[in-house]
């Protein structure tokens, strides 16, 4: 059984974070969005993973390489321009030969893991296809995804974001398919967005009597695709953590459960309290860290406030006051300006937020 990880479009969602970087390679409790499902497919037994990447690229053959550092071997497939996901999935057919296949959004973050579902896809090969299904507790989430209707243990209809959802089982974006799905996707023509769609494939399947069946999962799934879900995934990667400091705290308290890199230290009256990680080599000081906060390596923080953030690697954050809820980029830099006349100086890039 082998595996396809898509780590391709242009991530519009998440700007100005992903012009100069491929949105899979955002961290949660930092970690690369894509290790996750990476990690998924290896504890699985899948060891021969194809990654599909788009035009932004950036970063991903950087940090997975070879795969060999994850215990994997990995092909990597060009999608020139964002078509859908049934069109990425079928730049695989030829990787995939004749073996069944993991196609798993690299966006995607589930708790638990595909270990039982992959079993059972191995074992019973009466079954065509898997669809991993999650419940929503409204239908007004239902609309921002692909639904599934069921009968039984058999899906069966399909629908992509509808405007009336008449299922809340949501389509997490983890399929387990036959190679009879690169036949369904042939028969493919783009939707109104221009892309061959995932769901139609699947309907395609559904129609030709194939075995459809679904499994929802029991513990959180999250769509990574807008920067609030990544905050929340930040939170709920964070509730799991357990402490482990190996840097140093001095003269500092540390509270909860909290992951201190090598190389950092915490100092000067600092309190950090979890739960929290920071990376490598950062130095804090007199700075209040609270519960679901991720700082990168290699970070600077000074006299400020930060809680319920994400904070990325080589950021400096000088007298800044009490940050919030918030997702700051790479080698970013804010400070309290002392000249006068006093206002606020912002360099701002397309689609940014600010909120003051």
């Amino acid at each position: 059984m082998k595996g396809v990880l898509l780590a391709g479009g242009h991530g519009t969602r998440l700007r100005p974070l992903t012009y100069t970087g491929n949105k899979h390679m955002l961290p949660v409790a930092n970690k690369p969005i894509l290790s996750y499902g990476l990690e998924d497919l290896k504890k699985a037994g899948i060891s021969e993973i194809a990654i599909i990447l788009g035009p932004m690229k950036e970063g991903v053959e950087e940090f997975v390489g070879d795969g060999s550092k994850f215990g994997v071997r990995v092909t990597y497939i060009n999608q020139p321009e964002p078509k859908g996901i049934a069109h990425a999935v079928s730049l695989a057919e030829d990787f995939i030969d004749e073996d069944s296949f993991v196609v798993y959004l690299g966006d995607n973050i589930l708790k638990g893991g595909i270990e039982r579902y992959v079993k059972k896809f191995r074992n019973e090969r009466d079954i065509d296809e898997i669809l991993l299904l999650y419940r929503v507790k409204n239908l007004v989430l239902a609309k921002r995804f692909g639904i599934a209707e069921v009968k039984g243990n058999r899906v069966v209809r399909v629908v992509e974001k509808p405007k009336e959802p008449k299922s809340d089982l949501t389509m997490p974006g983890v399929y387990f398919f036959r190679p009879i799905v690169f036949d369904a996707i042939r028969e493919l023509k783009p939707s109104y967005r221009g892309e061959l769609e995932i769901t139609e494939a699947i309907q395609k399947l559904i129609d030709w009597g194939c075995n459809v069946v679904p499994e929802v999962i029991g513990g959180w799934w999250k769509d990574t695709g807008v920067p609030e879900d990544i905050l929340d995934a930040n939170r709920l990667i964070l509730d799991d953590i357990k402490s482990d400091i190996k840097g140093v705290i001095e003269n500092a308290v540390a509270r909860g459960r909290v992951v201190i890199g090598e190389d950092s230290v915490i100092k000067d009256n600092s309190v950090v309290k979890g739960p929290l990680i920071v990376g490598k080599n950062c130095m804090i000081s007199n700075t209040y860290i609270g519960p679901y906060t991720s700082i990168g390596d290699n970070c600077i923080i000074e006299n400020t406030e930060v809680e319920d953030s994400i904070i990325m690697e080589n950021t400096k954050i000088i007298n800044a006051g009490k940050i919030v809820d918030s997702l700051i980029g790479k080698n970013a830099v804010i400070k309290k300006g002392d000249n006068l006349p006093k206002g606020k100086r912002l360099i701002i890039g397309d689609s940014s937020e600010v909120v003051i």
